[in-house]
């Protein structure tokens, strides 16, 4: 996803729903390195992260500030950045076709007993590898609560051409295998195995028809080069037209402050240096995907996929590993209470 604030322009949003400009802050971005997470201050606020956290009542809580991400683990045999269109809507490339093997089924049943059992989450990978190529489909508009925004788009990508539909599908299928141990059964909005799509409405719908616990959508930011970090998206409470969130605002913020809390932890990755005030933390009302869901949902943006360093992190396996790991034990912690 390439965006910012809700009411400007310029980028093109992940959930087909909208551009948002980089939000420019009077301060500087944040340059505390990774030491900085040693003090107690930190182990005290991932303490409280992931074993208490927020009631749904209460204010939002501040993420430490923290370092650019670690390079620990990056995998330095990847090829060197290309040069490629920026813009999500012309991200598609040869490597974003689809795999010709069967994808597992979207909807599976529970791993077995665990800490989870009779929970339902599901999972919405961002965007579809095979949307470039339904550019009409993808582009219509549909219903988002409060206005009318495109379906889908196509979703950004690595200079070296990684799409964030490759990631986003990759990390899903780590975090639903993480959950189904803990006796969760999982859903995933797609999983490679339809053409294109789904549209953001239908991928709401879906969460809503399952009665989801929980519910998070993946994705990687394609902002500019040197804006580093993750954020997490959580609903604005937004009664308009056929939105209403005024329900689910309250979890869902409890959700997405477990989940970055979590999500640090286990990556080293620093909360977003040019989204969230250094919260790691970002509230909105134009995304279709939140305005339409009826059950507590958050989008994650795991790192800038047009930032070198932020791409050697996204496109290692191992750290997308850590990245899973990160969202289930923030959707562990929520959903235990």
């Amino acid at each position: 996803m390439s965006y910012v604030g809700p009411d400007s322009d310029g980028f093109s949003d992940g959930d087909g729903d909208g551009p948002r400009r980089p939000r420019r802050f009077s301060g500087g971005p944040l340059t505390v390195t990774l030491a900085a997470l040693v003090p107690t201050a930190l182990a005290g606020w991932l303490i409280w992260q992931v074993v208490g956290g927020p009631g749904e009542n209460e204010p939002a809580k501040t993420l430490p500030a923290a370092s650019q991400s670690s390079t620990a683990g990056v995998d330095t045999t990847s090829p060197s950045p290309s040069k490629s269109d920026d813009g999500k809507k012309g991200a598609g490339s040869p490597s974003a076709t689809p795999s010709k093997s069967k994808p597992p089924a979207s909807s599976s049943k529970p791993a077995g007993s665990g800490p989870l059992k009779g929970k339902v989450v599901v999972i919405d990978p961002g965007h579809n590898p095979g949307n470039f190529r339904h550019t009409a489909e993808i582009n219509r508009l549909v219903d988002i609560g409060t206005n009318r925004k495109e379906c889908d788009t196509t979703g950004t990508s690595t200079n070296a051409g990684y799409t964030e539909a490759q990631f986003t599908l990759d990390v899903s299928r780590r975090l639903r295998t993480l959950l189904q141990q803990q006796g969760a059964t999982v859903e995933l909005t797609q999983n490679g195995d339809r053409s294109w799509g789904p549209c953001v409405d239908e991928r709401a719908r879906i969460g809503n028809k399952a009665h989801a616990d929980a519910v998070i959508s993946v994705h990687a930011d394609g902002s500019a080069a040197g804006n580093r970090g993750f954020h997490v998206i959580l609903p604005a409470s937004v009664n308009s037209g056929s939105a209403d969130t005024t329900a689910i605002a309250g979890p869902s913020r409890n959700l997405g402050e477990r989940v970055a809390g979590n999500f640090l932890r286990a990556t080293g990755s620093a909360p977003s240096n040019y989204i969230g005030d250094g919260t790691g933390l970002d509230v909105r009302k134009d995304l279709g995907g939140l305005n339409l869901s009826t059950v507590p949902k958050v989008f994650i943006e795991c790192g800038n996929m047009r930032d070198a360093k932020d791409a050697a992190l996204l496109t290692n396996g191992a750290w997308r590993q850590k990245a899973a790991q990160g969202m289930s034990d923030g959707i562990v912690s929520f959903l235990r209470g």
